[in-house]
């Protein structure tokens, strides 16, 4: 793990604004001034099901982020042939507490406004998050904690894709789409620039204080969702239509999550 923070850190210097800036954004659909689009945001996992049913904002009004329940959601496993319909909790969420399972291919299907949006994914397999921590490290302008997750990577199969999501007390914090291109011995590490020391210098979106617990996610994505979190990043567009039928903006993934959380304690991260 330290021979390869030494590697990185003698390049992140040279390339930090290119390489993090883009990588580390809170999911943003472009959301234009044009009649509102449906957006669904769909995950099947080892526990369950949720789906997210919402609009989008005009960009001169305030983000509207509630839920739309007039709709008929359902999963269908392609494999074993059986289907399941989702009902909307308390908070207007789509949700079902039957499993994915893993290389089971599964089909989400929205029924709304006499339109039908349909959306295939395969579930990959579980990753091992192996390591996590934070480093300080000094850059012109200050010492920047330096976030470290490590998770195993299938070495005997290539182009495989992975989404690690970071929460900051429960919260959204960052996320970055990761390929194996740098995977070794079946490791890949993924390093995220985090908060600077200066609490008083630093963006509220990006301070982290003692005691904040940090969680790490990872889930196996496809090319085509890494593609489609790739575009989202870049911040140019909404990434490649991931629906057929029906236009919609949004997603629908089966994937094995991985958690791993920590503690931010700023007096007991090393110096690098």
């Amino acid at each position: 793990m330290k021979a390869f923070l030494k590697v990185f850190f003698k390049t992140i210097f040279l390339f930090i604004g290119l390489l993090l800036a883009g990588c580390e954004k809170e999911l943003d659909f472009k959301y234009h001034d044009i009649e509102p689009i449906l957006v669904i945001e769909g995950s099947l996992t080892q526990t369950g099901a949720e789906v997210s049913l919402t609009l989008t904002t005009p960009m001169d009004e305030p983000m509207n982020r509630e839920h739309l329940t007039d709709a008929e959601v359902m999963i269908a496993d392609l494999t074993s042939g059986e289907d399941f319909a989702l009902a909307p909790d308390s908070e207007g969420v789509f949700i079902s507490d039957v499993p994915g399972i893993e290389g089971h291919s599964y089909r989400l299907t929205v029924k709304r406004g006499g339109e039908v949006y349909t959306s295939e994914s395969i579930m990959g397999a579980e990753v091992d998050i192996t390591a996590m921590e934070f480093n300080w490290i000094k850059m012109p302008y200050d010492y920047v904690a330096v976030l470290q997750v490590s998770f195993t990577d299938n070495p005997l199969s290539n182009d495989d894709c992975y989404w690690l999501r970071v929460y900051r007390n429960g919260e959204a914090y960052k996320w970055a789409e990761i390929n194996d291109m740098l995977s070794a011995n079946g490791i890949i590490n993924e390093v995220m620039m985090t908060t600077r020391m200066d609490l008083d210098e630093e963006d509220e979106g990006d301070k982290l204080e003692d005691g904040d617990v940090i969680k790490a996610t990872v889930v196996p994505v496809s090319r085509e969702m890494y593609d489609y979190l790739e575009a989202l990043s870049v911040g140019n567009s909404n990434g490649p239509r991931m629906f057929e039928g029906g236009f919609c903006l949004g997603y629908f993934l089966a994937a094995p999550i991985t958690a791993k959380e920590i503690i931010f304690r700023s007096e007991e991260i090393k110096y690098f």
